[in-house]
């Protein structure tokens, strides 16, 4: 049987949770313990009533998250806060949340999970961020509009429609980088100049980035924030249910962003 603080214990040195920088509002590590053994790990990217109700009924007293309960600061505790904090304590249901010390995991990471999935094979860190990178980048031959294919397959199983800035009809993808979520920051577009980048994979970006694309001969493919970040949370439950014989699930919750 495997106590939460067992269980957190091993997360966290596997996830290097103390050493990895983050926002505020991450929080990373265990955010709600509970009493009894864990029985069953539930992955979600955010945390939720959605979430929790699939905990439920998945029979899971764990859940692990991307974005945890504290991801949009401190408020009351009334309302749906309450209504969620009530359901946890009532099914003894803890909470583990990791944000980018699961980004830049080597193995169990959202970036490297994804280049997996669409087939593309990392030799290089990117993203970098407070002096880690959370992201990864390689080297390709092949026809953007076959990778765009590619990732569009992808995100429609996690209900994210793929946009991209505007491509040229013969744009190569020969040097490509991949940061999940919110990837496509001043900061990010800025080192895949420097790198020579001309295809970047992310969830989401403001406005402008599809401007700078343009005008720089850089694809971006943004794939979906939730689609993006489905994979390391699914890959972390997945690996702990193996080492300690629990029963693991995905609890899926789009938000269609």
């Amino acid at each position: 049987m495997t106590t939460i603080h067992e269980l957190v214990r091993y997360a966290d040195n596997l996830l290097e949770t103390e050493s990895t920088p983050d926002y505020a509002g991450a929080l990373n590590g265990l955010q709600l313990e509970n009493r009894s053994d864990i029985r069953g790990i539930a992955a979600a990217v955010d945390f939720s009533t959605r979430a929790i109700n699939g905990a439920i009924e998945a029979k899971a007293n764990l859940i692990a998250v991307h974005h945890g309960m504290f991801w949009g600061g401190p408020g009351p505790i009334a309302g749906p806060c309450y209504n969620r904090l009530k359901l946890l304590l009532e099914n003894d249901i803890a909470v583990y949340s990791s944000h980018l010390p699961l980004d830049r995991h080597p193995t169990l990471g959202n970036n490297v999970q994804l280049a997996k999935q669409l087939g593309l094979e990392p030799s290089q860190n990117f993203a970098a961020f407070e002096g880690v990178f959370l992201g990864v980048s390689g080297e390709s031959k092949i026809e953007t509009a076959v990778l765009v294919e590619r990732v569009g397959n992808f995100a429609r199983k996690y209900g994210s429609e793929v946009r991209t800035s505007a491509i040229t009809r013969n744009h190569q993808t020969k040097r490509w980088g991949i940061c999940t979520g919110a990837g496509a920051s001043s900061e990010t577009l800025r080192e895949a100049g420097r790198m020579k980048i001309d295809t970047l994979i992310v969830g989401e970006g403001p406005h402008w980035t599809a401007v700078h694309a343009e005008e720089n001969d850089l694809a971006i493919i943004y794939a979906g924030h939730y689609a993006t970040e489905t994979l390391g949370v699914r890959a972390l439950a997945e690996h702990l249910g193996e080492k300690y014989g629990i029963p693991s699930s995905f609890i899926s919750a789009p938000t269609g962003l």
